[in-house]
């Protein structure tokens, strides 16, 4: 996956309101600091992946086009894969987080994806996988706006250098996989460089193409999902099944589809729903333009807009019409407060509607309880972020969960329990350690809530 185009919900509700129908929240010129002690970091254990909802039939029209077409729409000519035991090894200066990610994510794969894959002992000539980290710096030097990102036929940085413009590392001309590079930074938080894990080696395993149209899936540009889904491991099962074989074409891989999921996925024996609506390129378009780096607020803002637009006009009930709002709700909380509201609002209702989008209302939830906290509200704070807390620990997404627990710790100070926030706020720290890294790092993310709270806001003559 090249580019992680939105981060993971950390944007807070910061901007100048100044009407009578939103909250004022205006942005400190000096936030408070958290000066205390900060707690030992908090990581997750057992994973709680949640199965697929949708039929058999349309899990083989999502295989299809996430298995035979890159993320740039490029046909691919033939399925391909590792046959045979696939090993991984890790070059360079790894975090000290990784080597348990990596064992957790190796342990899922085996049991739920039921892959041949373990982690090398270094005896073999060469690994199948090779994660290389790299300083943030030099990668993005390279390939700009890109978190991390998996290339095929090298196993190391200066390999890939090397062969960058060649045909070497196309992945359209491959026949069967034996030798991926993954290249991410060590330098980042112990989140971000585990979810650089989940989505890199997926597709180093699997899958090449994303789709904004999947609810439940690390194979999705919106970034929502972070870990591999239940959604994802059914589909690396299916893409190892052994009735499939590198060198096959669409159509032969169509042909045993059926007879795969329904012996791997026999709940999903089920009629309909074996076609999807398309995504039109303007609409991706629109969206790449609204959250990318480069272009000017204004100009990202009305490619948001023209995002919503193309979605009322496809007809979009959908993930892809919440997530059109939500876009279009961070980029006008400064321009257009009230239109940032009332997107929330509505994105809030598509995804809190589908069970398979949970973890998307959580991030919404999230902006609305930097609403409701900042114009007082402590109870409505609190229950925003108790409805959402279980599908944030699913998802296994700590930023997120510490930043909804400090919002949680904040409306607790609000109404003058302290020894509750206090406990919520220790715990909000320990997983903040996790999802955003540097001490410095988590103390501002803390000062930046606190400063949310109406009795801390700094008061200004």
């Amino acid at each position: 996956m090249l580019n992680r185009l939105l981060p993971a919900g950390l944007a807070l509700v910061l901007a100048a309101c100044s009407t009578s129908s939103i909250p004022d929240v205006d942005v400190p010129q000096r936030r408070a600091s958290y000066t205390g002690d900060l707690p030992a970091m908090r990581t997750f254990s057992t994973p709680r992946a949640v199965p697929t909802y949708r039929s058999n039939a349309q899990l083989a029209a999502d295989f299809l086009e996430l298995s035979f077409q890159m993320e740039s729409g490029r046909k691919l000519p033939q399925f391909s894969r590792f046959e045979g035991p696939v090993t991984i090894a890790v070059k360079g200066a790894a975090p000290a987080s990784l080597t348990g990610d990596l064992s957790r994510l190796v342990a899922r794969l085996r049991s739920e994806a039921r892959i041949d894959v373990h982690l090398s002992r270094g005896g073999e000539a060469k690994p199948s996988i090779t994660v290389q980290i790299v300083p943030k710096r030099e990668l993005q030097r390279l390939v700009p706006q890109a978190a991390c990102f998996v290339v095929p036929r090298v196993s190391s940085w200066s390999e890939f250098r090397k062969a960058r413009r060649s045909r070497t590392v196309d992945w359209a001309s491959l026949g069967e996989r034996q030798q991926i590079a993954v290249f991410l930074p060590g330098d980042v938080s112990p989140q971000e460089v585990r979810d650089c894990l989940h989505e890199e080696i997926a597709q180093a395993l699997g899958p090449l193409n994303d789709l904004y149209r999947l609810p439940d899936s690390v194979f999705n540009d919106d970034n929502f999902h972070t870990v591999l889904t239940g959604f994802d491991m059914l589909m690396l099962r299916a893409y190892y099944d052994p009735s499939l074989h590198s060198g096959m074409s669409r159509e032969q891989v169509a042909a045993r589809l059926p007879a795969i999921f329904g012996r791997i996925n026999p709940g999903g024996n089920r009629g309909g729903g074996g076609h999807a609506s398309y995504t039109p390129r303007a609409w991706i378009d629109s969206i790449e333009a609204a959250l990318g780096p480069r272009a000017r607020p204004s100009a990202r803002l009305d490619a948001a807009k023209r995002a919503v637009n193309i979605s009322k006009a496809q007809g979009w009930r959908d993930n892809r019409a919440a997530f059109s709002l939500y876009a279009l709700g961070r980029l006008a909380l400064s321009a257009e407060p009230e239109l940032a509201l009332a997107s929330f609002l509505e994105a809030s209702r598509l995804y809190r509607n589908n069970p398979e989008t949970q973890i998307q209302a959580a991030h919404v939830a999230m902006q609305l309880a930097a609403f409701s906290l900042s114009s007082g509200q402590a109870d409505g704070t609190i229950g925003l972020i108790d409805e959402v807390l279980p599908a944030v620990r699913r998802a296994e997404n700590a930023a997120l969960l510490s930043t909804l627990l400090l919002l949680k710790a904040e409306a607790y100070e609000l109404m003058g329990r302290t020894g509750p926030a206090a406990a919520v706020r220790t715990e909000a720290l320990g997983w903040a350690r996790y999802g955003f890294g540097a001490d410095s790092v988590v103390r501002a993310r803390a000062g930046e809530i606190s400063a949310l709270t109406p009795a801390r806001r700094p008061r200004f003559n």
